[in-house]
């Protein structure tokens, strides 16, 4: 895995934004897609809101996702193999570039056929905890006519990124405005953030 960790590290270093293929192997998103459809088919997802615990808002003209918090007290195999992946990369990420991250937390996301997340920060103004957002996703076969991309603001461009299978995305939580555009088919990813302390933050 260190060449793909590599790769979305340099990317990001480069670029802003972090983006390496097959950061989830094919049998893991294959499995952790099908958690994510058994999960809806059983109404298990619930709508998305925006804001922290402190002032969360439920406007579907923002956000119409819907999501589910992975867990390793689900047990469930395929979330644990998934956790022990992202912990081998924020052993790697805080050894080569002194991140300091101290936990994470992640989330199944479905946006139905219609729906989107407008322009928006990740790291909440209350909370400087986020230092990075990671999205994977587990779309099979996407095409451009499906939409559902997401559109990073940089200063001077829009960057568009297809959420095809087993890519990872990787940004600073509190640099770049960013949304998913209307999909034309059922979307579906991981998506979370590392996390830092506000003992190491204030240090």
């Amino acid at each position: 895995m260190q060449k793909i960790f590599d790769i979305l590290i340099n990317s990001f270093i480069e670029k802003k934004v972090g983006i390496a293929d097959n950061f989830l192997n094919t049998a893991l998103a294959t499995s952790l897609k099908d958690n994510l459809i058994a999960l809806y088919d059983n109404n298990q997802m619930l709508s998305a809101g925006t804001g922290n615990l402190d002032a969360i808002s439920f406007d579907k003209s923002v956000r119409s996702d819907k999501i589910f918090w992975l867990d390793r007290r689900h047990n469930d195999k395929s979330e644990n193999d998934f956790f022990d992946l992202m912990d081998e990369f924020v052993s790697y990420l805080n050894s080569t570039c002194y991140t300091g991250i101290t936990g994470y937390e992640f989330h199944y996301a479905m946006y139905e056929k219609g729906t989107f997340y407008k322009k928006h920060m990740d790291r909440f103004r209350s909370d400087s905890s986020r230092l990075f957002s990671m999205i994977m996703y587990l779309n099979e076969d996407w095409e451009q006519s499906d939409g559902g991309e997401l559109c990073i603001h940089h200063a001077d461009h829009l960057q568009n990124i297809s959420p095809n299978k087993g890519k990872s995305i990787f940004f600073k939580s509190n640099e770049l405005l960013h949304e998913v555009l209307v999909t034309q088919k059922p979307r579906m990813s991981i998506t979370g953030w590392l996390k830092c302390d506000a003992a190491f933050l204030n240090s």
